[in-house]
């Protein structure tokens, strides 16, 4: 497994080539909203990971396969926001004249579509020779890109801001929903080398970061006299993922491969937990940020990615083995693996959010589709989510 602190990698190759901008087509309304029919779907596309070994012969190759499976999905999907959710790009194995070239090349299907975009920025989105600063200013050339940076200072990381989604109702300006967007850092600072060594970055949501969440929270809460429902997103999983994990996952009430075991959470070891007698580290500095999602009132559920072999949910309502902290509810899902670069080999596919205004707040469908076309994994987020029998997911390859 790649860990999300990555300390050194070769880079290769020559740049990949840029669309030419009479190709970028441009979303024809930024506004997001429910549908005329009171629904909004997203569709999450993790751990894309353009640009690894492009001097190869299978580099190239690869990403023309992640290309097959976004369009894949979206021929059988209709979101109405499509989640980018960290690692778009391999930065080890990018040039400083070609790094961010491959944004183009990612976004592409987006643009045919004239689909609207948001994105996290993951571990392998920094590196020596790629910035997350760099990714950002070279999706805002793109008017179909609503990533933003709303939190400033050098340990805040980029890919911290909200999203408002409106009522289906035109009239209506207070958001049905916030869309939540967290950077989880990692990887290693451009262009800073320590003792002729790449400089490692946190890979946890700053503490920085968790103030602004909670600053800004209230002041929309304020602003519009109500608790807003909300869901999240980030790319690292947080401690509470690897310790529910610990304790098992259920194929039946958390239907999903679960092939990372344990899995690579944010932070680094610093405790540790007890499960059936058997002692497992876990990592602390994520505790501030799990603190205020469960303080959040109306936080729905969260989605990260990052782990290539796991893609189940979990209801966060205990004290899990080892952490202090107590659920309160919450939903934490995994996405899929989507893209052809990066580690393993599960069949990927991309998960799928379906959201009701008039049952916003008691349920959210999600599932997995798959680059063949087919379902997998669809459960109802709901009060019994975690007590509800739902078929097994069975473990593929391609």
């Amino acid at each position: 497994m790649v860990r999300c602190i990555v300390l050194v990698a070769l880079s290769l190759a020559l740049g990949a080539s840029a669309l030419p901008q009479a190709n970028r087509r441009t979303a024809t309304e930024k506004r997001l909203q429910f549908t005329k029919n009171g629904t909004f779907q997203l569709s999450i596309f993790e751990d894309l990971h353009y640009g690894e070994a492009e001097a190869t012969a299978w580099g190239p190759t690869q990403d023309a396969e992640t290309k097959v499976v976004i369009n894949t999905v979206l021929d059988n999907e209709s979101p109405q926001l499509v989640i980018l959710n960290g690692d778009l790009i391999t930065g080890e194995n990018t040039f400083l004249s070609n790094a961010t070239n491959y944004i183009d090349e990612l976004v592409a299907p987006l643009v045919d579509r004239q689909l609207l975009w948001a994105s996290t920025y993951g571990n392998h989105d920094s590196d020596y020779n790629l910035s997350r600063s760099a990714i950002l200013e070279r999706e805002k050339t793109y008017s179909n890109s609503l990533t933003k940076s709303m939190v400033s200072g050098a340990l805040a990381g980029v890919s911290n801001y909200y999203l408002p989604v409106y009522p289906s109702d035109s009239s209506k300006d207070t958001p049905a929903l916030i869309l939540w967007f967290f950077d989880s850092r990692g990887g290693n600072y451009y262009q800073q080398l320590k003792n002729g060594s790449q400089v490692p970055q946190p890979c946890w949501v700053d503490e920085s970061v968790v103030e602004w969440f909670i600053q800004t929270n209230t002041e929309l809460r304020k602003k519009y006299g109500r608790v807003i429902p909300s869901i999240a997103f980030y790319h690292i999983p947080v401690n509470a993922m690897l310790a529910f994990q610990k304790q098992g996952v259920n194929a039946n009430y958390e239907p999903g491969i679960n092939d990372d075991n344990p899995l690579d959470q944010q932070g680094e070891a610093s405790g540790q937990g007890e499960v059936s007698g058997t002692v497992f580290s876990y990592a602390g500095q994520d505790i501030p940020f799990m603190e205020a999602m469960l303080n959040t009132e109306g936080l729905l559920a969260t989605f990260s990615g990052h782990d290539h072999g796991d893609d189940w949910c979990f209801k966060w309502d205990s004290k899990l083995p080892g952490m202090n902290l107590t659920g309160n509810g919450l939903n934490l899902c995994f996405g899929r693996h989507s893209g052809y670069g990066g580690y393993g080999s599960w069949t990927r596919g991309s998960r799928q959010i379906l959201l009701d205004e008039t049952t916003l707040e008691k349920q959210i469908l999600t599932w997995v589709r798959l680059e063949d076309g087919s379902v997998s994994g669809k459960v109802n987020l709901n009060s019994t989510y975690g007590e509800d029998w739902y078929p097994s997911v069975t473990t593929t390859y391609t």
